[in-house]
Formats: structure tokens, sequence, C-alpha cells
């Protein structure tokens, strides 16, 4: 693989992909205006959508966090991908082959596909477990038996890519070898582990259950163990952290449960590989499951995009399943201590006798694994319960330690409507009065022993995750303009429709108006670029916006992108899809008149200088003169076309 990818197909690749449909894997949209989608950011935390997408521009942007781009830089950041890396993956959801010039630096050469490269090892992978487990080998048959037991047939196990890795320990090894991975590409995928004696399996005699991403890219696997004399004592094993698998940013399942959650705005969150797989079998769709760490911050992003959870909606539910023991419930507080991340409405669900989905569907049926979930508690009371369970309610201490133990988590509750509600229910769980137990909340409010707290990390933003600076900082070497002033929001709405709307305004139009023409700079900066684009027949909304941000600096290609999805706030025609003539004219006009004005203030200023300066040149002020009686006429002029 050598070379650069052809600049011709990075355009047709760009031009033939949708960015809704990319963007639709990673976050739910919902129209927003003429042309235009909106949904909750990927890449921060926010409760009010700001992401916009514009499909005829090809581009998107987050008016919270200031990201935006055409669909390459999309899969990039969210992917976490090189440039190369995203337009491979787009040009393989097109069926598209890519062609590469020759030439390109060995250190280019090198990294040229590397994610490709581990995606497609890791499934290579995953058909080999497959395959060993369902070929009839004896090796197997322990794999199969657990299955079995657990009521999951043959085609359970197909649906879910669950497979069997042999106890040799080299065969997966050697099988990727003979297909022209290198070691340092299997070592990276986390496949294989280097030796003493060369290349070993990782994963050895175990059930392997495919870890996939939102797309359905196998990025790593869970490994549980089914041997007593298996040297590693861990019951499960999971993929190392590599490049593609990030565990606190993967949920298992999520391949198969976004259409469920996205729709009926709905996940449930259980606690196992097994037990995804039972209630999916159950008809709980919506289920997926952490891998081998913590229900946490990134998880919970990653659902509220797929959910639309946000205020002003039906509140979405979140429901967690937990085991009925200790570390269920340890499970469980932790995360009740997330709660307020949510809009939506969190619950918990736990058996009765203890048992996961998975043994709820074996003893009594798929049905229960539905009740189960269908009778989940609001977050609130299990975290209420589960603290009032360690005190002694028979006796006035008991009560007292018990009112000071739920009094922060009542302080701490969302809606503060629902206040008054929950204390009546809580008081009489614990048996004192209302009064008592709302006194004791406001203490602990203001004790600064409440639920709420400070904003941790990832709610004050996110953090930088590499070196590359962010669009936000790359606009920031740019004064950002003032859109209180009504000259600068003016100008905005005119490169908001010359990127836009290209069709509306003509060269004509712009002629005399120039980068100085504009207070804001950085709309001086946009101006040059868009000036520059030179059109060519059949080119799409798209390629013209992705040539102005090639036209621009760096700086200033953020401020492009955002400008090309802002809403106008202005009509557009139902018939020809674009806002009237005579709203682009008095923007135009708008901007000349202040232009034209700062050129009379500036040709008057000079005028004053050279009348103080014995030394001016009589010939200099007749031309100063007359310029400025051209401006002045041009300006009156223009007043009378915009009367």
């Amino acid at each position: 693989m050598a070379g650069r990818i052809r600049a011709e197909d990075i355009a047709a690749v760009k031009d033939k992909t949708s960015i809704v449909d990319v963007v639709r894997d990673h976050v739910t949209l919902r129209p927003a205006g003429v042309g235009s989608l909106k949904g909750l950011c990927p890449f921060h935390d926010e409760r009010t959508p700001s992401f916009t997408v514009r499909e005829s521009a090809g581009t998107y942007h987050c008016f919270g966090c200031g990201e935006g781009g055409d669909v390459v830089s999309f899969v990039q950041k969210v992917d976490h991908l090189t440039f190369v890396e995203a337009v491979e993956r787009l040009a393989g959801r097109l069926g598209m082959e890519l062609r590469r010039e020759e030439g390109g630096s060995p250190g280019s050469q090198e990294t040229v596909g590397r994610r490709t490269r581990l995606v497609e090892a890791n499934r290579l992978a995953q058909e080999f477990y497959a395959e060993r487990l369902l070929d009839g080998r004896p090796e197997g048959r322990a794999a199969r038996d657990f299955l079995r037991e657990r009521d999951f047939d043959r085609q359970a196990a197909l649906t879910f890519g669950v497979g069997y890795a042999p106890r040799g320990g080299e065969e997966l090894a050697r099988l990727l070898r003979s297909r022209g991975f290198t070691e340092e590409e299997l070592t990276l995928a986390g496949l294989v582990g280097r030796g003493s004696r060369g290349l070993y399996d990782r994963f050895r005699g175990r059930l392997m259950w495919p870890i996939r991403d939102t797309s359905g890219d196998t990025i790593g696997f869970g490994a549980r163990r089914l041997f007593d004399d298996d040297r590693i004592e861990a019951k499960y094993l999971n993929t190392t952290e590599t490049s593609i698998y990030k565990k606190s940013q993967v949920l298992y399942g999520i391949d198969l449960a976004k259409k469920a959650i996205s729709t009926q705005r709905r996940a449930v969150v259980v606690e196992g590989y097994t037990d995804v797989m039972a209630a999916h079998l159950s008809g709980v769709e919506g289920a997926v499951a952490t891998c081998g760490t913590a229900f946490g911050v990134d998880h919970i992003k990653l659902l509220r995009r797929l959910m639309r959870d946000e205020p002003g909606l039906e509140p979405a539910r979140i429901i967690f399943t937990f085991d009925g023991d200790a570390a269920g419930q340890k499970a469980a507080m932790k995360a009740y201590e997330e709660d307020q991340r949510w809009a939506a409405q969190s619950y918990v669900a736990v058996a009765g006798d203890g048992m996961d989905p998975c043994d709820l569907r074996l003893r009594k049926g798929p049905a229960a694994v539905g009740h189960l979930v269908e009778d989940a508690v609001p977050m609130f009371e299990f975290a209420v319960r589960t603290r009032l369970a360690r005190f002694d309610l028979s006796t006035a201490e008991g009560r007292v330690q018990a009112m000071r133990a739920v009094a922060p988590v009542i302080n701490g509750i969302r809606d503060a409507g629902l206040r008054p509600e929950y204390l009546r229910t809580v008081a009489g769980w614990i048996g004192v009065e209302i009064d008592q137990l709302a006194a004791e909340a406001k203490r602990a409010g203001r004790s600064g022993d409440g639920h709420r707290r400070d904003p941790a990390p990832a709610e004050r933003g996110p953090e930088p995750d590499s070196l590359e600076p962010t669009a936000a900082e790359l606009a920031a070497t740019l004064p950002r303009p003032d859109l209180r002033n009504p000259v600068v929001a003016a100008e905005r709405q005119l490169l908001q429709v010359l990127l836009q709307y290209p069709s509306l305004v003509t060269g004509d139009d712009l002629v005399g108006l120039t980068a100085a023409s504009f207070v804001a700079p950085a709309h001086g900066v946009v101006f040059d670029a868009i000036s520059r684009v030179e059109a060519v027949p059949g080119m799409t909304l798209a390629g013209w916006v992705d040539a102005a941000a090639v036209n621009a600096p760096l700086s200033a290609q953020p401020l492009v992108t955002e400008l090309s999805v802002a809403p106008l706030p202005t009509d557009i025609d139902p018939a020809s899809g674009m806002p009237s003539r005579r709203y682009a004219d008095s923007l135009l006009a708008r901007v000349r008149e202040v232009a034209l004005r700062r050129q009379i203030d500036d040709a008057m200023a000079l005028l004053r200088r050279l009348g103080t300066d014995t030394q001016s040149d009589p010939t200099q002020v007749r031309e100063v003169s007359a310029a400025l009686e051209g401006l002045q006429r041009r300006l009156a002029g223009l007043r009378e076309e915009m009367s």
C-alpha cells in the first residue's frame, strides 16, 4: 500500500456519502428548519441539542462546543481516526476502491489504513472463533455445552457472533499471518502476544463474544473461562486497550440494540454478555452491557445521543438491571451517583430472588425478563431503600440516622416539583413526620452534602485526548465576531447566504466587495475564501462549501463550516427552497453601506490631516477631495436604492 489517495477519489467519497446517514450511526437527528437536522453533540456532554447537520452542504457544526467540518472530519473525530483511515472507512461503506498516487513518505505509507487493518484482523478472528464453536469438533464441546445449558442454540450463537478460542495457543496467529498481517498489527489489535518462542494467541480455551461498535465493526472480544486448568484464573478476559478498543467507550450489544434504543427511547443496561443475549431473545432489544468496567460517563454520553435524552421531550428511560447481591447493590449505587447527568428517568430492576436476566429466562421463561424490565422502580426509590436497609427503623436512633442518610438524596432531586411528594413517601417509609425529614434535607443542602455536586471534568467540557488542536481552539486564533453588533450580524447572514445559497447571488453582485469591506476580521477572511471558489459545471453545494473551506486558512475553516449549517433568521420560500432575493439584496446593501461609510471617514480624516500640514501637496488634496465626493455620491445612490 503506497502513496497518497488520489484527490479525485477523496472528492468522490465525500460527494457520494450522505453525511446524515453517517452521523445517524452516532447521533439521533430530528428536523430543525429547512434542510437542517439537529441532535445531541457526540463530542461534548449537553442536555439541549446544538449539533446541526446540513446534508446539502455536507457539513455539521455544534453551536455548543464549536466542533464542525465535513463527513470525513466527523468520522475522524467520532472514531479517533486519521484522515486516511476515515476516507478508507467511508469508501468501504460505498464499496468503492481507492486509487493511490505513487510516492509518499515511508512514514505516511506505514500508517495508512492502520485502523482498517486492525478492524479486518478482528473480523477474521471473529469468523475463526465462530467456526471453531460450530464446526462440531470435540474441543469446542465445552463451549457449546455452556451455551446449551443456558438455552442458547446455534441460531443465537450466529446472531451474536459467539465463538470458541482453541487451546492450542497459536492457531489464530498462524491464520492471520498467512493472511498477510504483520506481528505488529496483530499485537496492536490485542489478538496475540509475543513470547520467547514467538507469537501466541491471547485467548485460549475460552468462549468468545465479539465486541462491536455502533457501526458493527468488531473491535475487541470478551472471553469466558471454561476449563479448570486454565492458567489464567480470571473468569472473564477482555481485549486490552487498543487504538480501536476503549472499554470505557463501548457497550456490548450496541450494534444490535441501537435501533430499538433510538425508536423506543429506552435503554436497558445489564451486567453480562449472556444477559444481553437473554434480554434480546426475550424481546428486550435495547439491552447492552459494559465490557469489564463500571458504567461511566462515556457510556452515558453514548446512550444519551441514541435516546435523544434532552429537555423538552417526553423523558427517555434508562433501566439498570443488577444482581441482588452486595456487588449488584454497589453497582446500582454507583449508577445513581451519575443520575444527574441524565434528563432521562432512571430506573433499577432487580429480580426478587436475585436472578440475572439470563437465569430468569432459563428458569421462568422469556416473559419473566420482560416483566423484570417493566416492573423497574425509579432509581431514586432504589437508592433510598438501599440506604434505609442499613438502619433499624424500629428505634428512634435508627430513624434519626436513616433521615440523615437519605436527606442528601432528597435534597438532590433534580425536579424540585417532585420533592414534596418524595418527602411524604420517604417520611412514611421511615415513620417520621414530613416536617422532620424536610428540615433534615434542608440542613443537608446548606452543608453542601446534597446529591448535586461540582461538575465533574466531563461536565465542564471534553478534555483533550491528543495534541491536535480542536476546531474551537483553531477558531480562537481569529477574533470571534461580536454578533451584538448589528452590522456584524448582517455580515454573518450575508456569508451564510453565499455559502448555503450560492445561486442567489451572482459575481456581479459582489463587485467592489473585498475582505476589507467587513467589520469582523474573521468575516473578511471567510468572504475572501468564498470569492476565490471557482465554480465548475455540476458542482454540488457540498463541493462549493468544501472548496471555500479549502481556500480558508486553518483558523477560519471551523467558521466556514458553522456558517454553512447555521439557520438564517428569515423565511425560506417553499417553491425555490431559498430565501428571497430582496433579503439578499438588503444584506448586500447593508455591508456596502458600512464599507462606504468607513472609506468616507478615512478620506475625511486624511483631508483634515492634509489641511493642517503646511507641506501638503495641492494635487493630492484635490485627488482626495474628488475621491471623497465620489464615495459620497455612491453612498447617496445606495441609500436611494435601499429606500
